[in-house]
């Protein structure tokens, strides 16, 4: 898969995740191929930062989008999902987690110099500061929160080894949604948005490295978009 057609599974899931609201009151069905979209964005954030010319435009233009965005995410969740909490769009999550990536490498840099870091300290460091900034994210109550932020830095972080990024993926959802299962009960419905947001690997690990068509603004237009159009429509 190019990096094109993973941002069109995301982009369809995204939808399905979103139209379920309206159309059934909460939910549904569709919200469990709405589990594959945002580890799709994670994944691109990494590449986002691998292939970039300007890491600062790169932030900039995210952390403006999360504000502009920040309205119409606002409005639907106010309409469809709950009417009294007051949360940040998904575009603060995929921003902080870049922010945990920068900083990452900041360490990484500084400690270039240092002949014997045996102890690896720049990673132990850059892993600890990854979970302060994902912290900040729970705090802020962004979209997915704690764990978002983290499953962006770790597709950055075993972006050379593929296999070690897919184990750590599947633990990720498997801490996830087991807490929810541990501490809520098991249920079915959980149970299938842990498996699906998974299964999102799956599109992931089938990633070629390749571009694919260029549509850059893509998301960054789509996503407030059709939140407001669903708010208006419905």
């Amino acid at each position: 898969m190019t990096s094109f057609s993973l941002k069109i599974v995301a982009l369809i899931t995204m939808f399905l995740d979103h139209i379920s609201y309206p159309l059934f009151g909460g939910y549904s069905y569709l919200n469990l191929a709405g589990r594959i979209a945002f580890p799709i964005f994670a994944f691109q954030i990494s590449e986002g930062v691998i292939h970039t010319k300007n890491i600062k435009k790169y932030m900039f233009r995210l952390g403006i989008f999360a504000i502009v965005s920040q309205i119409p995410y606002q409005l639907f969740h106010f309409k469809f999902i709950n009417p009294n909490d007051i949360s940040l769009n998904v575009f603060f999550t995929l921003f902080l987690g870049l922010i945990s990536i920068c900083i990452y490498d900041y360490i990484k840099n500084v400690f270039s110099n240092i002949k014997n870091n045996k102890l690896h300290l720049d990673k132990i460091i850059g892993i600890i500061l990854a979970f302060f900034v994902a912290y900040i994210a729970e705090l802020l109550h962004t979209d997915y929160g704690f764990w978002g932020v983290i499953v962006v830095f770790m597709f950055y972080f075993f972006k050379e080894n593929k296999l070690a990024m897919i184990i750590s993926f599947i633990a990720l959802c498997i801490i996830k949604y087991g807490y929810r299962l541990i501490v809520y009960g098991f249920n079915i419905p959980t149970f299938l948005l842990g498996i699906f947001t998974a299964s999102s690997i799956i599109f992931i690990s089938l990633y070629k490295g390749k571009q694919g068509k260029k549509i850059k603004y893509l998301l960054y237009f789509f996503y407030p978009i059709h939140l407001l159009l669903l708010y208006f429509i419905f």
